[in-house]
């Protein structure tokens, strides 16, 4: 079965991403996702509570702070505290049952993990739709999974919900967590997208703003 998941999508529990579950719903739909992960900043709890607003199929995730870089895990039962080092940070997502992606590991201002990436990682996302430059990170990114010969995932990095699915993964698997995560793992999955239209990037901007106004009021 040849699924197309957005592997790296942040909801309105991130600070800096106003989607909100039928937001996320609405825009993969139209995107012709079949799934998305929710991989919330430095927290666990927006996959749930997407899960159990919508009839959508997520996987559950968080993108990590480590003291390296940031690290997307997939699949994840319990949080990962974030400051760890990557390595660290790695191994207790392991030890959790998820499985970890090297995301966005040459975005410029994006924490990037860049050459602390080993093979210790399940996976490198040689596509995210919001890296800037763009083609220089996925052109770098994949020369990187090639070197460790780590299976290749990309992800849009949504903040906004237009932004979802501009990157997506095709995964060969049925549409249950574990066997994607399972097909993800074996690298039976092919990365696809584009950069995020620079016209959407400033629409992003204005709904941070007014979500950021909306919280001051609170």
């Amino acid at each position: 079965m040849h699924l197309r998941i957005d592997l790296h999508v942040h909801t309105f529990y991130s600070a800096d991403s106003s989607i909100t579950p039928q937001q996320l719903v609405f825009y993969a739909k139209k995107a012709g996702l079949d799934g998305v992960a929710v991989t919330d900043h430095n927290r666990l709890s927006g996959a749930p509570t997407t899960s159990q607003q919508t009839d959508f199929f997520i996987i559950p995730g968080m993108e990590i702070e480590s003291s390296q870089g940031h690290v997307v895990a997939l699949n994840l039962q319990e949080p990962v505290q974030k400051g760890l080092s990557v390595d660290e940070t790695v191994d207790r997502i392991h030890e959790a049952n998820g499985i970890a992606v090297a995301c966005h590991p040459f975005g410029l201002w994006k924490g990037g993990l860049g050459k602390h990436v080993t093979a210790k990682f399940d996976a490198v996302e040689v596509i995210n739709a919001s890296s800037l430059p763009f083609r220089h990170s996925a052109r770098r990114s994949e020369s990187l999974a090639l070197s460790i010969g780590k299976p290749r995932v990309a992800g849009s990095d949504a903040h906004y919900g237009p932004e979802i699915g501009c990157a997506y993964t095709q995964i060969e698997a049925e549409l249950d967590v574990d066997d994607v995560i399972k097909a993800i793992s074996n690298g039976l999955c092919q990365p696809f997208g584009r950069a995020i239209p620079f016209d959407l990037r400033l629409r992003k901007i204005l709904a941070q703003f007014r979500k950021q106004g909306s919280l001051g009021k609170v």
